[in-house]
């Protein structure tokens, strides 16, 4: 029988191990895994690289981990904001590094590496400091940069619901970088709010199949893993 859910966060994030590549789904706060951030907190990996959209916010979820000194680089495209104070003083300290990539760079070379792609050609970034040191080619009379996929060993992401074989289906907006990182690291850890029993799921609004994810975790209220053991 498949049965891919965890009893707890700390379960679901015990294997993350020293100065493995983690991507961490969210836009901003919206669909940020932050229950499970706090059980990797936790749990003391360090060295990490970490693949966001953006650096963090306040000092909770991702600036969390930031601020607890886990993270050795960065990839993201959206690093500084009014509340990324952790990041800044850490990036001025020369304490972490940061690999700057375009959004709609950054959200490509994630599904490639789910979708099997070596690499592809973008116009985005030619003829700037991102593009420096990178092969370029002219196509139909248009500039090119080739980009390589982003993997990683570990994805975390959050659903709204998904069943015990991972399936899972997410609320509006807070889907974002979920499904494609999913697809894109060897071990895809998703917490939802609710584990249903199979068959509850409409196939037509299931977005991430269930291939795609090794472990789920369920948050809710009556999960009994609202807090990190």
């Amino acid at each position: 029988m498949i049965d891919k859910t965890v009893q707890s966060l700390a379960a679901a994030v015990a294997d993350v191990f020293d100065g493995a590549t983690v991507m961490i789904g969210g836009f901003g706060a919206a669909g940020q895994p932050a229950e499970l951030i706090d059980a990797l907190i936790a749990q003391g990996a360090k060295d990490l690289t970490i693949v966001n959209n953006n650096a963090g916010n306040g000092e909770v979820g991702l600036a969390a981990l930031l601020k607890a000194r886990r993270v050795r680089k960065i990839i993201c495209s959206f690093p500084r904001q009014v509340d990324s104070q952790v990041f800044d003083g850490l990036y001025r300290a020369g304490e972490i590094e940061l690999e700057l990539v375009p959004q709609g760079n950054l959200a490509e070379r994630i599904r490639a590496a789910g979708a099997g792609i070596g690499a592809f050609f973008t116009p985005t970034g030619y003829g700037t400091l991102l593009a420096e040191g990178k092969e370029t080619r002219v196509i139909d009379g248009r500039h090119y940069v080739l980009e390589y996929p982003i993997r990683a060993d570990f994805a975390l992401i959050k659903a709204l619901k998904g069943d015990r074989w991972g399936n899972l289906v997410y609320r509006k907006t807070a889907r974002n970088f979920g499904p494609i990182m999913a697809s894109a690291a060897k071990c895809a850890i998703a917490q939802v709010s609710e584990v249903v029993p199979l068959g509850a799921l409409d196939p037509e609004t299931v977005v991430t199949p269930g291939i795609f994810v090794q472990r789920i975790v369920a948050i809710g209220a009556s999960s009994g893993a609202r807090a990190v053991a």
